[in-house]
């Protein structure tokens, strides 16, 4: 019986001891092992020291190109078409007639050891008569040779152009009136020395002097500035 009692006390004091000496705490309870708190620490601490993903690269931003308007084509002569009022061309003076019907009589002879300095443009009578080009009647004659005529000056004041033998003269045509190209200004006849039987447009071209006189002037043959063979 006292063994047993000196038995009781042993384990008791045992237990104790063990309680006392053994682990502490924290291994009793299973705290959590220091590897794996270790792994998660350095995949945190990866995350936050790596780099910055690179910027998305933004596209490039479309380069216009730019195109040249192509050039027209030129005409089968291989130059563009000249212009129906080009600098020196006149306007055929008489309606109806082409340049084909035309005849140069510009040195013809005259009465009395003249030249002609003109040319003469075949048209039945009241053909109308049109300014060659724009400009302002200077003057309205009526002459024993020339009959019914028209001095016309032209915007420069370098030349005048004369028109001789009409009928009639266009209604309203005065003098210091502008004119325009093409324009009506009288009709084809036969008066001052002109034969009725051959009624006709008599037509001058001169280059008037620094005085300006309507009566006075070089003569220019009009019948290649006319047939555009020859520009003022």
């Amino acid at each position: 019986m006292k063994i047993l009692r000196l038995l009781a006390v042993g384990l008791v004091i045992g237990v104790v001891g063990y309680w006392l000496l053994g682990p502490g705490p924290s291994a009793r309870l299973g705290a959590a092992e220091p590897a794996k708190i270790g792994s998660a620490t350095s995949s945190t601490r990866a995350a936050l020291d790596a780099p910055p993903p690179p910027a998305a690269t933004p596209a490039p931003t479309p380069v216009p190109i730019q195109t040249t308007p192509t050039p027209p084509a030129p005409d089968a002569g291989g130059a563009a078409p000249a212009p129906a009022n080009a600098a020196g061309a006149l306007l055929l003076p008489v309606q109806g007639i082409g340049a084909e019907q035309l005849q140069d009589t510009f040195t013809d002879a005259r009465s009395e050891g003249r030249v002609h300095d003109a040319i003469d443009i075949l048209a039945p009578k009241g053909t109308p008569v049109l300014a060659v080009a724009d400009g302002t009647v200077e003057k309205l004659f009526d002459s024993v040779r020339g009959g019914l005529t028209v001095y016309q000056f032209e915007p420069s004041g370098r030349y005048c152009y004369y028109y001789a033998h009409l009928d009639r003269y266009a209604d309203g045509l005065a003098e210091k009136k502008t004119i325009k190209r093409g324009e009506v200004i009288g009709y084809v006849g036969s008066t001052g020395n002109a034969s009725p039987e051959a009624q006709h447009l008599h037509f001058e071209i001169h280059v008037l002097g620094p005085e300006k006189q309507w009566w006075k002037g070089e003569s220019i043959n009009p019948y290649p500035v006319l047939k555009g063979q020859q520009a003022l």
